[in-house]
């Protein structure tokens, strides 16, 4: 709200100002900038805030045809939601008009939503531009900006105007860089790979001939007892022979008892065989105790 309160009354360079309902939402409109291709021309636009705003950078939209960036699509600068690494919270929607007219001018190298026409193009577009009128807010270029006026702007302009140069200016640094980098990287990369690669390939075969070596010096290296063994008897010799043996030798077959727990086993099942044979002889003498006394019962019975 404080900004639109600043923004209120248009100047002869921008305007911008709210939707009455919706307050994350303006439309704007900014002169080309003199001694360029968009000199004459008053281009329309749109500036979405996010929620987080001022924390983070809005959205802006052109829809003027203007031959520098396409129409109702988000354009790509250091100041728009492409790129909230470069935004400051310090920024405002002021600074944001005025670096839309700084960047106008520049070249569109494939970045979104720009275009680069030729300048007759341009020149075109710009004599046409103030017939736009804005179906969403009502806004007629004819009348949304003051009579340009040979004045010195505000002093606040003028800060605005510094910074937004600023930020023309780090964007093609930014992209100068990106472009010497990209170039300079083919002369530079091929010694960097030589000399990263001839380290690796060293040591690589360092590390080869170290294994190498490793069982080698192993299998030369003698044993410290083997000179002081000559002079021992067959049963010392047995005796250090045990004495270096581990205590785990795999080469020897295990034994039964220990490789397999089938006997354990076998056990408990040969226990439980008994068990059920005991079981199953005495429900029998149970069932023919059962029908002896039955018969003896009947026996006496007919008696």
């Amino acid at each position: 709200m404080k900004e639109a309160a600043e923004l209120r009354h248009p100047t002869e360079h921008y305007h911008a100002q709210p939707l009455e309902d919706n307050l994350f939402e303006w439309h704007f409109s900014v002169r080309g900038p003199p001694d360029s291709d968009f000199d004459g021309g008053v281009y329309h636009g749109r500036i979405v805030l996010p929620p987080e705003y001022p924390m983070k950078p809005p959205s802006i939209i052109l829809l003027t045809p203007n031959g520098r960036f396409e129409v109702g699509k988000k354009i790509c600068l250091s100041i728009s939601g492409h790129h909230p690494e470069t935004w400051q919270p310090s920024w405002s929607i002021r600074t944001a008009l005025i670096a839309i007219i700084g960047f106008m001018p520049t070249k569109g190298e494939g970045a979104i939503g720009s275009l680069d026409y030729n300048p007759e193009e341009r020149r075109g577009l710009a004599k046409k531009s103030q017939d736009f009128c804005c179906e969403t807010c009502g806004c007629s270029l004819r009348s949304a900006l003051l009579g340009p006026s040979p004045t010195n702007p505000s002093p606040d302009d003028q800060e605005d105007q510094e910074l937004a140069q600023q930020i023309n200016f780090k964007a093609e640094a930014r992209q100068a860089s990106e472009s010497t980098g990209a170039e300079s990287e083919p002369p530079t990369d091929p010694r960097g790979e030589r000399s990263t690669s001839g380290g690796q390939e060293e040591e690589e075969t360092n590390a080869e001939q170290q294994a190498e070596a490793a069982p080698a010096a192993s299998e030369d290296k003698p044993c410290p007892t083997a000179p002081s063994s000559r002079s021992l008897s067959p049963r010392q010799r047995r005796a250090q022979q045990h004495q270096r043996e581990p205590p785990s030798r795999p080469t020897f077959p295990a034994f039964p008892h220990t490789a397999t727990p089938h006997p354990p086993q076998d056990a408990s099942h040969t226990g439980s065989v008994v068990l059920i044979m005991v079981l199953a002889l005495l429900l029998a003498a149970l069932i023919f105790r059962r029908i002896y006394l039955t018969n003896e019962y009947k026996f006496d019975y007919e008696l």
